[in-house]
């Protein structure tokens, strides 16, 4: 059964760090790249960073470059994102997914197919 978990999510008081963390399972050969998204309520799902899976970065939002850092561990199957200076703006539930051809787009969720279930990140003092 292939699917996605994140993990990782939590309150965290302005300026604070997370580490959130993404397991693929099921169909890890079949993989490009795993992006994460976020969406906060009202807004659009928008891309927040994205990795390929021989660890070139496909994409970082103006809005995180510099405070957040995606990497991956292959022999895991596991993409993090580090999340340093969180900001009130930031809050929002993360996702992570993954495109399983060579036409995606970082950054872009529509050419990701398989998503995760999400997990809350809210920065709040």
């Amino acid at each position: 059964q292939s699917q996605l978990v994140e993990s990782g999510g939590a309150l965290v008081q302005p300026g604070g760090s997370l580490k959130l963390s993404c397991v693929a399972s099921g169909f890890t050969s079949d993989i490009y790249a795993i992006g994460w998204f976020r969406q906060a309520p009202g807004k659009e799902r928008e891309g927040v960073a994205c990795i390929s899976t021989t660890g070139e970065i496909c994409y970082y939002t103006d809005y995180v470059e510099g405070r957040f850092t995606v990497s991956r561990d292959g022999a895991k199957n596991t993409v993090y994102l580090q999340m340093n200076s969180l900001k009130p703006g930031d809050t929002a539930v993360y996702y992570c997914a993954a495109a399983l051809t060579i036409y995606y787009v970082g950054g872009h969720p529509g050419t990701f197919q398989s998503w995760g279930q999400g997990t809350q990140v809210t920065v709040s003092s």
